[in-house]
């Protein structure tokens, strides 16, 4: 019989701050049992001062052995798992091309793909543990359409797909189940961030890159992560047993990724 969401144990990558704090504390309210990783320790603390029933560990995603050592104690303390949430990723550089530094380029794969990878291969044995289970992937409308100067995070999200397709395809016999979120722009403090970059890099307003960002979808807006933990409850509950290697946009129907047109001489 599939679980409800009130009886599960939930893994959530990089969850001690933004949309990832948002699952853990959304999840935890509705009796699942929540553990967290992050590497930034000062927002470990702070999230599990806000959330002490959840269990938060420090753990950096692209170090093998401390991947290990975080699912060693999961098996240990739960004897399985039924759910990852694979959460955490950098928005990488915002740069043409020809002016990215390989260093970036790889430190947002690493990240982004490396992170994904080594946390899905540890949590196979304890999905399978409990009977199978669900791994859900964070990618983004970057995973759907190409992006402009975002080299590497684009790379990074339409790897993502083609693992989320796999590994539906692998491991679908242990009714595992493998789906891909992918938002677009979710309002807070990271899409400010990428669209002052982006706004630097081109040489003009804030605004002009905020505007256009919008103008990309059909609904005109940004997301909140609200929507994201609701598909989230929806792939987790017992309805969408059967549902496995899809790629789902909550993003307003994007239409379009290059929206902002520059001339020779720097003019929109």
């Amino acid at each position: 019989m599939s679980k409800n969401i009130s009886e599960m144990t939930i893994l959530i990558t990089a969850a001690a701050s933004g949309i990832g704090s948002i699952m853990a504390s959304e999840l935890a309210s509705k009796g699942a049992t929540i553990i967290i990783c992050d590497c930034d320790k000062e927002q470990l603390k702070t999230f599990s001062e806000q959330n002490p029933g959840v269990h938060a560990h420090e753990t950096d995603i692209q170090d093998e052995q401390a991947v290990k050592k975080l699912f060693h104690w999961v098996k240990n303390e739960f004897k399985g798992l039924d759910a990852l949430i694979n959460n955490a990723g950098i928005a990488g550089p915002v740069s043409y091309l020809d002016q990215t530094d390989f260093s970036d380029w790889k430190n947002t794969l690493s990240v982004n793909l490396n992170g994904t990878f080594l946390c899905s291969k540890e949590a196979i044995p304890l999905l399978r543990n409990f009977g199978g289970g669900s791994i859900i992937n964070i990618g983004s409308t970057s995973s759907l359409f190409g992006t402009p100067l975002r080299s590497a995070y684009s790379a990074s999200k339409w790897a993502l797909s083609g693992l989320t397709k796999t590994w539906a395809m692998e491991f679908g016999s242990d009714n595992i189940r493998v789906n891909s979120i992918c938002p677009g722009s979710v309002n807070g403090e990271r899409i400010e961030n990428v669209i002052r970059q982006e706004a630097t890099d081109r040489n003009i307003s804030e605004n002009a890159v905020r505007q256009a960002y919008l103008n990309q979808v059909s609904m005109q807006s940004f997301i909140d992560a609200e929507e994201i933990v609701g598909m989230i409850d929806y792939l987790l509950s017992p309805v969408a047993k059967k549902v496995s290697g899809q790629i789902i946009a909550i993003d307003g129907h994007t239409e379009g990724l290059s929206q902002i047109r520059i001339e020779k001489d720097g003019n929109i």
